[in-house]
């Protein structure tokens, strides 16, 4: 069996008094897409500078293909590639010229290898125009090329779908999934806990703690615990304060133009109906439904 492309032991940063990351183990193995899932300064950010070599880390230990990141980042951050939360694109180049300038940082200077990269993620029509005057969608598909010029084995996509639009987003991950086929094995963070479902496997970081990591599904065997309802009735909020009341419901909010609800393993539709009933509400109509991520991370932070 292969080593894992990233292991990460007992990986800790502070910032003085603060802990950003809290003795945090993992590992990624090749050809997988893990998912670092965590609200805005849960730490994920901090992981992956550590990992890159960009953070010194005040405790634990990284490799990274094989290297220590405390003595080997120049050469890790040759080997990899990044891509940051904001982009890192100059607006006054166009599109050929940032993918230029950054294959030359590499070493590429073939202008073919920058046909081929542009052609892989479909800007061709956009080489010519300012990077600046790009829409948010193909900029986020340029900044990928720049981090994929040099054919990186591993990327580290740091909140790549911030601001995005659902559509971008979804059409950003089936990327992903092409460069997955090619061999290329990637760690993305995201604060999207539905993007997740797209991962091999997941981890979920809360105030700097990595406080489960395995497959999705297993993510949800493991730790969510009780059973999840769509609640349709009305009128919604009178609804949502008599399920909020019942004993039996942990926890129990909006979702669109209906509720949902967590309550205990053994509660049947019949109960929850019958309890809202006896609540006063009338129009009631209750669908059991798979916990999803987001369900997990709240029942994660509440404990």
């Amino acid at each position: 069996m292969p080593d894992p492309i990233v292991q990460a032991e007992n990986l800790t940063k502070r910032f003085g008094d603060f802990v950003a990351v809290d003795q945090v183990s993992f590992s990624v193995e090749p050809g997988e897409i893990v998912g670092y899932l965590g609200p805005n300064g849960s730490g994920k950010t901090t992981t992956i500078r550590m990992l890159l070599g960009l953070l010194t880390p005040s405790a634990g230990q990284a490799r990274v293909m094989g290297l220590a990141v405390d003595r080997h980042a120049e050469a890790i951050r040759a080997r990899v590639g990044y891509m940051s939360q904001k982009f890192a694109l100059y607006d006054e180049l166009t599109a050929w010229e940032n993918l230029a300038f950054y294959g030359g940082v590499y070493g590429i200077t073939d202008p073919q290898r920058l046909h081929e990269t542009l052609a892989q993620l479909k800007l061709e029509s956009i080489a010519r125009e300012p990077a600046g005057a790009l829409p948010i969608g193909w900029r986020q598909r340029l900044a990928l090329a720049t981090a994929i010029v040099h054919r990186p084995r591993l990327l580290f996509l740091d909140e790549p779908t911030s601001g995005v639009d659902p559509l971008a987003r979804r059409s950003f991950w089936d990327l992903i999934y092409d460069l997955a086929d090619q061999g290329v094995t990637a760690l993305v963070t995201t604060h999207y806990m539905d993007e997740a479902e797209y991962c091999t496997r997941v981890g979920i970081m809360r105030r700097g703690k990595l406080l489960i990591m395995d497959t999705p599904t297993q993510v949800k065997r493991r730790a969510f615990a009780g059973r999840g309802w769509d609640v349709h009735a009305t009128p919604v909020l009178e609804a949502l304060e008599a399920l909020q009341q019942l004993p039996f419901v942990r926890r129990a909010g909006l979702a669109g133009d209906h509720l949902r609800a967590v309550t205990d393993d053994q509660l049947t539709a019949e109960d929850l109906e019958r309890g809202l009933r006896a609540q006063g509400v009338v129009t009631v109509h209750v669908e059991a439904i798979e916990p999803t991520l987001e369900d997990v991370f709240l029942a994660l932070a509440e404990e």
